[in-house]
């Protein structure tokens, strides 16, 4: 049985670039029979490390399904895996929930954040399930919301804060375990333009700025035009895998501090 890929650093293990996830003839069927649904019909895709892809598609077209496998809450049919070389079909669900907590971040369109608890306890829960110690979580929670433009709201919960400032708060939960990959799953469907895009600012900061390979499912041209790349999903196949020719840019330094 294969081991999780022994890295020396969840922090940009590899340099910008190189291959860093491979799907190849990767298929997924629910159910069997006559009533089987083949989801994806033989993936092949490559993700390098540093990258920004935007993962778009119609519904039922695998996009989420192909998102599940990488982000390794479920596993394929056929076909393989490999994370940094590791065969990730071939380990055992263990080894694939330690792989997720050591290298991978999450961030939900619905912020999946615990109603009666601070930001900042909501931001160390990853460390706290890794085991790390209270000093290393407070300080390493506080070093994520500032980062995320949220220094001196540690201690307020997210009924005290704004759609923006709760989707801040779970970007900082997905990456105060310094990832090598953020997979968002249309981090911006619960939010008005003007924080729809203030988070991508943010995602594509962290990934510019911090090397964060971050692989997002949308639905929206908009908020895909900040990806680097755009990868279309149709009937569980790849219909199209181009470089975005005018990505938008940058245009805030820093993560804005908000107001209610």
């Amino acid at each position: 049985m294969n081991s999780p890929p022994r890295l020396t650093s969840a922090a940009a293990p590899v340099t910008v670039g190189t291959p860093l996830i491979r799907l190849r003839g990767v298929v997924k069927v629910y159910g069997s029979g006559p009533i089987a649904l083949t989801a994806l019909k033989g993936i092949d895709l490559d993700i390098g490390a540093g990258e920004f892809v935007a993962i778009m598609g119609p519904s039922g077209s695998g996009k989420s399904t192909a998102m599940n496998i990488l982000g390794c809450l479920d596993t394929p049919s056929a076909g393989q895996y490999l994370f940094l070389g590791a065969h990730v079909e071939a380990l055992s669900r263990d080894q694939r929930a330690r792989l997720r907590r050591r290298y991978l971040g999450f961030v939900f369109q619905g912020f999946n954040l615990l109603a009666r608890t601070s930001a900042q306890e909501n931001v160390e829960l990853p460390l706290l399930y890794r085991g790390e110690s209270t000093p290393l979580r407070h300080a390493a929670a506080a070093r994520a919301l500032q980062s995320v433009g949220l220094g001196g709201w540690e201690h307020h919960t997210p009924a005290e804060l704004s759609g923006g400032q709760q989707q801040r708060v779970a970007i900082a939960r997905a990456i105060v375990t310094e990832p090598a990959v953020l997979l968002a799953d249309e981090p911006t469907g619960n939010l008005d333009t003007q924080r729809s895009q203030e988070i991508m600012e943010l995602l594509s900061r962290l990934n510019g700025e911090h090397g964060i390979t971050v692989l997002m499912v949308t639905h929206e041209p908009d908020m895909a035009a900040y990806a680097r790349r755009l990868v279309h999903f149709v009937d569980g196949r790849i219909d199209s895998d181009v470089p975005n020719p005018h990505p938008v840019a940058l245009t805030l330094p820093t993560p804005p501090e908000e107001t209610r």
